[in-house]
């Protein structure tokens, strides 16, 4: 039983403002948010001096504070439960209801957006990481990530005297807050603790209380609850005496008030919580207080169910694949078919038990493949075939590295111990130093598949025949390495029962009520309440929450992966055949599989990983697919989102966001975002998208199952046996370009057969998921990219797949038909088969005249005369048909139970936007906004623009013109239009085009003098030229957006400035600078004024959006294998001004529709629909289509109702204000001759050194301009006075500018539709090809009829892994060498144009933006009467 303590009536004193001090004095910055959980303990030795007692019973006594403290008690009824006005939304969020809902209306609801209030995060001042210096004995150096890296490593394999070595480093380089070294003795003492309970000594626990003395007290370092709780914890592993004594001495430390958040820290269990009650009675734990961390849930066994038998389902007929990657996911799988042997039902199995299944699915990749491996050398074993010499089973042959690799690892492991313990460390043994705890980490059995998974995926992926870079290599292997240990980490520290377990983790909500505070606060005494509150609501993580911690630097993953890669490359061998030269015996040798050199790329030496010529050969034959696993479908709703890594997936830990690599700015600001409660409306509207069930259309796989084992090619399944003839080797002739032509002719018949083949081993893949689920309900969790694109998790099979996996899903909940249902069936079936430009009643129409077909088309789909195949998507064509022809069997269709989703697609919804914020009357009808009878079609007047060009050139005699005169289509032209409001490049518009001609036109010219590519310039230099002529309104808001970033990027920060003028005197003194601090380095000039600024908006939705394009330093890093020199990005390097340009104004569209998708979906499910999305098409049941269009255009227009662009510009002045920029001004015009007699008149009087900067000139005239816009913000009237008089380059542009002084950013002149830059321009098609050029060979088109083998879905493997490159429109707009061309080659290409014209001066400026585009007179209003909107 536990001690209950006598209740003491509390001291009633107000105190009403500490909630709102201590809370708005909280930070949204996410290191200070973690930081909230610091009690106020005297951190000073002698706050923690033992007190002199006369017995044990004073424990019970009153003590006196350990510290001073102004806060007194608040009473219960002075807690503002129901409406604390001034907390931030974060904590307002907890206290209503514990989660992410928002009181007061629904989460359709569009919030206020105040621009003054957005989330920042000042990263201007951001420098370079600091480093420390490695010693002889701890043997670890570099930067301060990088050690800390290696630190956790040691705490997770239980090294804890290592980490506590380097720990000592880490404190000693006093290059740390208090706060961040108070983390890193927590983590320490965790993992102490942790020890001592698993391999309890006496020796261990007595160290732990010497590091506690020595360390933290005696260093001062400040020490919070969770920091006693820790030591309490381990004061109850004594013996008894030194027990009672040590646990009194840790509780005595502690104020009367922080005690209580003994029960919040989550480190000692119910049962040490009693224990210390019995032991130190003062505070009253009740009952009722330790059911919240009680361990009391009890595990709900998996029922038995009788399961109806798969027995007659036939197996998908296999790709030819050597077994390698389908049978590792047919293992994967195989829980399906195993759980009915074990009497699981999944159907009618539990919640929880589904959870369960769930988890197993997710746990299974690694072993899976080790398992495969084994079996097949085993299968070859008692076949009686040697598995080291054969070379048919590339599956046996790894299966060989893997126990090679294996052996080599342990090697490594025990030299590694060798080096950790050597007095002296050499250079190596420093290496091993480095890189040996993340070996630890995994079993070597894990560590060894996976190094050999991650090379063999990315040899795959980049191409196995041309080379890796060795960078990509090892950072493949590395990422993998740490993925795996991510997960291997949360599920070992899930499985310990020595730490209580958090309440989130039962789906209990953290809800204040006075209730709770009462409980918890009863008779604690003055301000108890109010600080008990305040810790309860800022309150986030758990300390040990592995989902916040740093990633591997890329120091980490470059040592990691080089070892690993180092040691694969030795022990790896693959068996080559070999002919003798002279007995022309044919004999085996064991050759390395992989080889380490060097090549020329660019005219840069690039190391690079080649594969053996047997191993490349094999690889053809047997595409790599692995760690499959965790990427399938979930079998119950996924995760709520409720951090920036809590979501989605159970056991593998997910991101919320998917950001390119080593962007920290974007999360930083999301986690500040989420701890504010502002990314509650995205996270709601995932959680939406994920709880969408779906299930598959046991129809349509029946056919499409019959189909693929079959062997034809039927739809876009791809033939098994492809009939392609290699052409006739020419015979001898003088003509040097035969040959060439001839070998190219082959290249492609070889890369037609490989693409068709790639494309039948994905489909087998998704085919097999689909097989494995067809009896079941699931779901696909999402997470959003940077923008707020929402994208669903699992890669292979989901709705954003290509037709077959679109026509395979239909929804998991049915809904009857009702009077309109039939309707919008027959309507989405003319969509899908392509009939959707024609009005609604036209297309309702054209499946009423076709009803013969479609019946004929569901009831004998490969027996009949297959009207189905003719459709534009056939297979989501088939399902509409199956689902007509079934309700109409029904006998009463109004009641029939739908599950097909029915679509609704936007008209090229970035143009829809567009022609919103400027309000193009001509725009929006073009696009549908403009209510009309028949739906506009923008790319059908863009083609027909196109064509009239192409006939008014034809008639001039041109050649190219006659070819193509007949061959432009809608399709031809679609995808440019779509995208290129999204900024698509020429190049880029070339390749769609190109992609299309070929696939429609397979008996286009194909020689040296005209072939697709040139063919394809054309049009798509057509295509630019029609755009740029139509979308005038368009114009005006890119290229504001555009002025925009291009002064954000050109510019700095207040704190910058302010930064530098502090330095202005160092700078400018002619004497050298003196070092007061040994730790302190002044920053360079260059490092001051350097641009670091990036464009940052926030969406509609409350998401702060970051532009991740910066110009990353190289590193140099010293390798096993080689020096490398790889890219780092952190937030102290300066932005890429380019990519920050062109990428802005499509980013900024892409945040708009994200916002309008997950809007409408909140909608949508207030109102009860099932709701999916791929981006700018919507679905939903037949019944529903009426109400979610209702939805669609509502959301659009509350959105477009408020000044959107305006809101933007207030934000940009509110974010970068008091900013100066460096602005280009024209040489001819006036102003700039009289700046130039002020310089002139400045250089005479000069009497101080002015610094020099390569990257901001004129720093002189840039204190100058701060020193006057200082005066002018004063609110002394004689400085305000003092700065008008003031004369600078700035205070002369004021007075004199006139528009069209500054120049235009080159890079601005090509963001408008259809704007190509002055090279592209002047650019003939046959100047851009090469003859010979082996690029060229991408040019020509492929010669396979219908196209076949040109375009395969097997890109989504490529997307959707690496989460970060997914959908990335803008980022391919501005990829590219950053770097100058040289005069010559302006020169070639033209861009050396009128230098006089062109010349410019550059001034600094106040950051200021250009007044927003004057809004046409379109009404967004009258999109409510657009029946055409979205259909």
């Amino acid at each position: 039983m536990l001690v209950r303590a006598a209740r003491r009536k509390a001291r009633p004193e107000v105190l009403r403002s500490r909630f709102s001090f201590e809370q708005s004095s909280l930070s949204s910055n996410p290191i200070h948010r973690g930081r909230r959980r610091l009690i106020s303990i005297e951190a000073a030795p002698q706050t923690f001096r033992s007190r002199k007692r006369t017995s044990s019973k004073d424990a019970s006594s009153q003590p006196r504070r350990a510290m001073a403290t102004a806060v007194t008690y608040t009473g219960l009824e002075d807690i503002p439960f129901e409406t604390i006005g001034d907390m931030p939304p974060a904590t307002r969020r907890r206290i209503a209801d514990g989660s992410r809902d928002m009181p007061g209306f629904p989460h359709s609801h569009l919030r206020e957006l105040d621009p003054l209030q957005t989330v920042r995060l000042e990263a201007s001042l951001a420098h370079a990481p600091s480093r420390i210096r490695s010693g002889r004995r701890i043997g670890i150096g570099g930067q301060f990530e990088e050690v800390q890296s290696v630190f956790d490593a040691c705490l997770q394999i239980g090294r804890i005297e290592r980490a506590g070595i380097i720990l000592k480093r880490i404190a000693s380089a006093q290059q740390v807050y208090p706060e961040d070294l108070l983390a890193l003795h927590n983590r320490y003492l965790r993992a102490a603790v942790e020890e001592i309970m698993i391999n309890p000594t006496q020796s261990a626990t007595q160290n732990l209380h010497s590091w506690f003395e020595l360390e933290i007290r005696s260093k001062a370092v400040p020490a919070n609850t969770e920091t006693v709780a820790y030591m309490v914890k381990a004061s109850l592993q004594s013996p008894k005496g030194k027990r009672e004594r040590l646990v009194r001495r840790y509780m005595d430390m502690l104020e009367e008030d922080a005690a209580l958040q003994l029960l919040e820290a989550e480190v000692l269990t119910a049962h040490e919580i009693n224990s210390i009650t019995q032991i130190y009675p003062k505070y009253n734990f009740t009952d009722e207080m330790l059911e919240d961390i009680e361990m009391v849930e009890d595990e709900e066994p998996i029922s038995p169910a009788q399961l109806s038998t798969d027995s007659t389902i036939p197996d998908v007929r296999p790709t030819d694949q050597k077994g390698l990657g389908l049978k590792s996911l047919k293992k994967s799988l195989s829980l399906f078919s195993s759980l009915p042997d074990e009497g699981v039902d999944i159907a009618n199995s539990s919640p929880e038990a589904r959870r369960k299944i769930q988890a197993r699915l997710e746990e299974d990749a690694v072993s899976s493949a080790i398992d495969r491996w084994r079996e097949e050398a085993a299968h070859l074993s008692k076949m009686g075939v040697n598995s080291t010499l054969q070379t048919k089973s590339l599956g046996a042959r790894m299966w060989k590295w893997q126990l090679a690799l294996e052996e080599h690892l342990k090697e490594e492991i025990v030299k590694i111990d060798a080096s950790e313990l050597a007095a002296r460390k050499d250079t190596q043994d420093q290496e091993r130093c480095f890189y040996g705890p993340f070996l630890r980490i995994l079993p070597v059995e894990k560590l060894a598949a996976i190094t050999i998974l991650a090379c063999m995926s990315t040899l795959s992926a980049q191409g196995a025949d041309k080379g890796i870079p060795l960078s990509s290599s090892i950072l493949a292997i590395a990422g993998s390495v740490e993925d795996e240990t991510t997960f291997e980490t949360v599920q070992r520290n899930s499985k310990k029962k020595m730490w209580p377990r958090s309440k989130k983790e039962y789906g209990r909500s953290h809800i204040l009520t006075p209730e709770l505070v009462k409980k918890a606060t009863r008779g604690r005494g003055p301000g108890s309440a109010s600080r008990f509150a305040l810790q309860y609501m800022s309150k986030t993580e758990h300390a040990d929450s592995w989902s916040h911690r740093t990633q591997w630097p890329t120091a980490v993953k470059a040592k990691v992966g080089a070892f690993l890669m180092s040691s694969l490359i030795e022990v790896a061998k693959v068996p080559v055949s070999l002919t003798h030269p002279k007995t022309q015996e044919t004999m085996t040798q064991m050759q390395p599989a992989f080889s380490h050199s060097h090549q020329y790329r660019l005219g840069k030496k690039l190391g690079v990983i080649i594969a053996n010529k047997a191993l490349v050969a094999q690889l053809k034959r047997e595409p790599v697919h692995s760690l499959l696993a965790k990427h399938l479908p979930m079998l119950v709703s996924p995760e709520p989102w409720t951090e920036f890594s809590k979501g989605g997936f159970i056991s593998h830990p997910g991101k919320v966001m998917r950001i390119k690599a080593g962007d920290k700015d974007q999360r930083y600001y999301a986690e500040a975002a989420i701890g504010q409660g502002e990314m509650s409306q995205t996270f709601k509207g995932l959680d939406i998208l994920g709880k969408t069930s779906w299930r598959i259309n046991q129809e349509v796989f029946d056919v499409m199952l019959e189909a693929w084992n079959s062997g034809e090619a039927i739809a876009n399944i791809p033939p098994e046996t492809p009939d392609l003839q290699m052409p006739p080797e020419p015979e001898s002739t003088n003509d040097p370009l035969e040959r060439r032509r001839w070998i190219r002719a082959v290249k492609l018949v070889e890369n037609a057969r490989g693409g068709m083949h790639s494309q039948r081993c994905f489909q087998n893949f998704q085919l097999e998921i689909a097989r494995a689920l067809r009896n079941e309900v699931f779901y696909f969790p999402h997470n959003i990219d940077f923008r707020g694109r929402a994208y669903p998790i699992p890669p292979y099979l989901n709705h954003m797949g290509a037709d077959h996996c679109r026509g395979l899903l239909k929804f998991g909940e049915g809904k009857e038909l009702g009077n309109s249902g039939m309707k919008w069936l027959s309507i989405h079936l003319a969509n899908v088969f392509g009939y959707d430009k024609a009005s609604l009643l036209e297309r309702e129409q054209f499946t009423a005249n076709h009803m013969a077909e479609i019946y004929d088309s569901a009831s004998k789909p490969l027996n009949g005369n297959k009207w189905w195949l003719k459709a534009e998507d056939p297979w989501q064509c088939l399902a509409a048909c199956m689902e007509i022809r079934n309700a109409i069997e029904s006998g009463d269709p109004t009641r029939f139970v739908s599950h097909l989703p029915v679509h609704q697609d936007g008209t090229c919804n970035g143009l829809q936007h567009y022609a919103a914020l400027g309000g193009d009357v001509w725009g929006a009808r073009q696009v549908n906004l403009e209510p009309g009878d028949r739906p506009a079609d923008v790319y059908t007047a863009v083609a027909n623009l196109v064509k009239e060009s192409i006939a008014e050139d034809k008639a001039k005699g041109d050649a190219i013109a006659a070819i193509l005169a007949d061959k432009i289509t809608r399709k031809v032209v679609k995808q440019t239009v779509m995208t290129n409001v999204y900024g698509v490049t020429y190049v880029g518009a070339k390749a769609q085009v190109r992609k299309q001609l070929v696939a429609a036109h397979p008996d286009l010219p194909n020689t040296d003098q005209l072939n697709p590519g040139h063919l394809s310039s054309y049009v798509a230099t057509k295509i630019f030229k029609a755009l740029s002529t139509m979308f005038r309104g368009a114009h005006d808001i890119q290229y504001w957006l555009g002025e925009c970033a291009s002064r954000i990027s050109m510019s700095l920060t207040q704190e910058q400035l302010s930064r530098l003028e502090a330095e202005w005197p160092r700078l400018t003194s002619k004497s050298p600078p003196t070092k007061s601090d040994r730790n302190y380095t002044p920053p360079a000039v260059d490092d001051l004024v350097q641009f670091k600024t990036s464009v940052i908006w926030t969406n509609p939705l409350h998401m702060p959006v970051v532009q991740p394009y910066r110009n990353s330093k190289t590193k140099s890093i010293v390798t096993h294998m080689q020096k490398l020199n790889l890219s780092e990005p952190h937030r102290s390097d300066p932005v890429s001004r380019r990519k920050q340009l062109q990428g802005f104004p499509p980013n900024y569209i892409h945040s708009l529709d994200a916002t309008h998708m997950l809007l409408s979906a909140l909608r949508c499910d207030e109102l009860g629909l099932s709701f999916a999305a791929v981006h700018d098409s919507f679905w939903t049941h037949a019944k529903d289509i009426e109400t979610m269009n209702t939805v669609l255009r509502d959301t659009f227009i509350r959105i477009h109702t408020e000044d959107v662009v305006g809101r933007l510009a207030a934000e940009f002045s509110a974010r970068y204000k008091n900013g100066m920029y460096l602005a280009n001004i024209r040489v001819k015009a006036p102003v700039y001759k009289k700046i130039q007699a002020w310089r002139a008149s400045k250089e005479q009087a000069r009497s101080v050194r002015v610094p020099k900067s390569k990257h901001a000139p004129r720093l002189d005239e840039l204190m100058m301009e701060c020193e006057r816009m200082k005066l002018l913000r004063s609110s002394d009237p004689e400085e305000v006075e003092k700065g008008k008089s003031m004369v600078t380059p700035g205070s002369i542009f004021e007075t004199m500018a006139l528009e069209g002084d500054l120049t235009t950013d080159k890079d601005i002149e090509t963001l408008g539709l259809g704007d190509m830059s002055l090279r592209e321009a002047r650019l003939r098609a046959d100047q851009e090809i090469a003859v010979g050029d082996p690029t060229n060979i991408e040019e020509i088109h492929n010669p396979l009829p219908g196209g076949m083998g040109a375009e395969t879905d097997m890109d989504a493997t490529a997307e959707s892994f690496p989460e970060e490159n997914q959908d990335n429109e803008a980022d391919t707009a501005s990829e590219g060498s950053e770097k100058k061309l040289g005069k010559f080659e302006q020169r070639i290409t033209g861009q050396i144009l009128n230098r006089e014209a062109d010349a410019y001066s550059q001034i600094w400026l106040p950051l200021t933006f250009p007044p927003v585009p004057k809004k046409a007179e379109f009404d967004v209003s009258r999109l409510k009467d657009s029946k055409y909107f979205f259909s």
